[in-house]
Formats: C-alpha cells, sequence, structure tokens
C-alpha cells in the first residue's frame, strides 16, 4: 500500500443493530471507542489484538477526527492524541488537564518506581502511606493534616485519570500505570526542572501552584 492509498477497511458481517451504517468489526469499534474515551489502551487489554490487525483502519478514523494514533510496541501500550495540524483551524476533542506542581513531582515518583519495578521484573505497586511520605516534604502546607489533604487530592487526581489503579482486595495499595514508561517531552522537562529550581531558591509549593494557574 503506498502512502497515497487509504487502508482498506476491515470486513464485517451483517449490521451490528438496527440502523447500523458502519462498516468496522465489533471488536475494531470497540477498540477505537477505547481510543477516544482514553486514558490509553495497553498490551493486557481485549482490545489490543483488534488494534494491531486494524491498525490502518483505525488510524485513518481518529485522522478524520483530527487525532493521532500513538503505538509504543516497545512499552506496549497505545493512545490518541490532537493531531499537530498547523495553523488548520480544527476542533479540540481531547482536552488536557494542567499538572499542579505537587501532581507533577508525583508522577515523576511513580514513573521511577515504575523503571525500577521493570528492572526487576516486578509489578510496579505503590502503597498510598509510601506516597505519603515520599510527597510530604513537597506538600508542606503548614500542618500536618493540611500537608495530607494536599497530597490526597494530588493521588485522586491520577486514580481519575487512570495513572493509579486500585489493586482489588487491597486498601491504599495501587499499580502504576504502564503509560507512564513513556519518556516525558523536553518542554515537560524544561518546565519541571524550572519548578525545582524555584522551590530550592525557597518558593513555596503554594506559589509555584498559583503559577501554574496564572500560566
Amino acid at each position: 500500500m503506498t502512502s497515497s492509498e487509504s487502508p482498506a477497511p476491515a470486513e464485517t458481517g451483517a449490521p451490528l443493530y438496527a440502523g447500523d451504517c458502519g462498516n468496522l468489526p465489533m471488536d475494531t469499534r470497540q477498540a477505537l471507542c477505547k481510543l477516544l474515551s482514553g486514558p490509553y489502551l495497553e498490551v493486557d487489554s481485549p482490545h489490543w489484538p483488534a488494534l494491531l490487525r486494524d491498525e490502518g483502519t483505525i488510524r485513518a478514523r481518529l485522522a478524520d477526527l483530527f487525532l493521532e494514533l500513538v503505538i509504543d510496541r516497545e512499552r506496549k501500550v497505545a493512545f490518541s492524541r490532537q493531531a499537530d495540524t498547523g495553523e488548520l483551524d480544527t476542533p479540540i476533542l481531547q482536552r488536557t488537564s494542567t499538572l499542579s506542581f505537587l501532581d507533577s513531582v508525583m508522577v515523576l515518583n511513580l514513573r521511577q518506581r515504575l523503571v525500577d519495578a521493570d528492572g526487576l521484573d516486578q509489578r510496579a505497586v505503590v502503597e498510598q502511606d509510601a506516597l505519603l511520605e515520599d510527597m510530604e516534604v513537597f506538600a508542606s502546607a503548614g500542618d500536618a493534616v493540611a500537608t495530607r489533604k494536599r497530597i490526597g487530592a494530588s493521588i485522586e487526581k491520577l486514580k481519575k485519570a487512570n495513572l493509579l489503579q486500585p489493586i482489588r482486595g487491597t486498601e491504599g495499595r495501587y499499580e502504576i500505570a504502564p503509560v507512564l514508561r513513556l519518556p516525558f517531552t523536553a518542554e515537560d522537562v524544561q518546565a519541571l526542572s524550572a519548578r525545582y529550581r524555584a522551590l530550592a531558591a525557597g518558593e513555596s509549593v503554594a506559589d509555584a501552584e498559583e503559577e501554574d494557574e496564572h500560566g
């Protein structure tokens, strides 16, 4: 297939429901929906085989919506994101949430734990108490209760983003999402480095987060 040709759509049988005019099989549609709803799709998902089988078709359907399919085969995760359309006036279907300074520090902490676990060929599991202890120095809010509340809010935010996945049958234990294996961009690292320097110079976490809010 040349670059000018469109990928052949995966064939399907009878319509899946009354009024169905689509031409993708059920599992391919499910993979496409998962990529659209986010945050990511990983290798142990039941939709992973359909993604790989019909990658070209899924990539084309996403491109119709000005979205880009990203598949990291080494780290075995996939997700969709807004395509770089240059100066084209295109709608934004996927909006990113802004991470506070504390959120960003926690993400870096989790990513390092994930890398360490990979090196030992172990599951990347973290306990909430360990996160509270690690983040305490970055989240100091004057008293212990306020500090733990601030850290707890960041943990909840990462849980909602599916970056921390509660382990069934346990209390306060999470598996770290494999998508955090993906490297940070140069812009991400530069922004975080600036915040670290500000903190080292005596700026409070509250000041750093206020700067985030006001851009």
